[in-house]
């Protein structure tokens, strides 16, 4: 997939309302601290910077992260090595976390997503970038979880509201590509 792609998938009103326009235009608008857990190469890091304000921070965390840009759209990028689901991370009041494609490689999702309460300020959104489909891939996607299935393990939760902000077929022919946004 290529960065167009990623920004495409993730383009929605609920993203781009994550921006707003400072007004006047002379005024900031307050930065804010989101964490990629999952985030390998750094493709969907740098997609959804464009939908920060600028001076915003994006925490990449992966087993081995490569971001390839330090700085995307006035947003500050920065690699965290560590395994996301097995280690404690180390940041709290987040106003975000995005799962683009890691989701599916943990297990024990309702004991995750107790976990990433920790990491979050109240209300913070979490998003979702996974293939739409419940049926393992060995090694690549051992624990997928559809959109459907997705709704109710997210409501059980805490998280009151989860939409489909897009989809896509995936270069792989298997499932589609959607992203979500999970709000409470």
């Amino acid at each position: 997939m290529r960065l167009s792609e990623a920004i495409d998938l993730l383009d929605s009103p609920q993203l781009r309302a994550l921006k707003p326009a400072a007004t006047p235009p002379t005024t900031a608008v307050a930065p804010v601290r989101w964490a990629d857990l999952g985030c390998g190469n750094g493709l969907f890091t740098e997609a959804f910077a464009q939908f920060l304000p600028r001076d915003s921070k994006i925490y990449g965390v992966d087993l081995r992260p490569t971001l390839y840009s330090e700085v995307v759209n006035g947003v500050a990028l920065f690699p965290i090595q560590a395994d996301f689901i097995k280690i404690p991370l180390p940041f709290s009041d987040l106003d975000g976390i995005l799962m683009a494609n890691s989701f599916h490689y943990v297990e024990e999702k309702p004991a995750f997503l107790e976990k990433l309460k920790g990491y979050l300020k109240p209300g913070a959104p979490l998003l979702f970038v996974e293939y739409d489909s419940d049926r393992p891939v060995p090694t690549w996607v051992p624990w997928p979880v559809s959109f459907a299935s997705l709704q109710p393990l997210l409501a059980k939760a805490g998280w009151t509201s989860v939409q489909k902000l897009a989809e896509r077929p995936s270069v792989f022919g298997h499932s589609n590509l959607y992203a979500a946004l999970a709000t409470t």
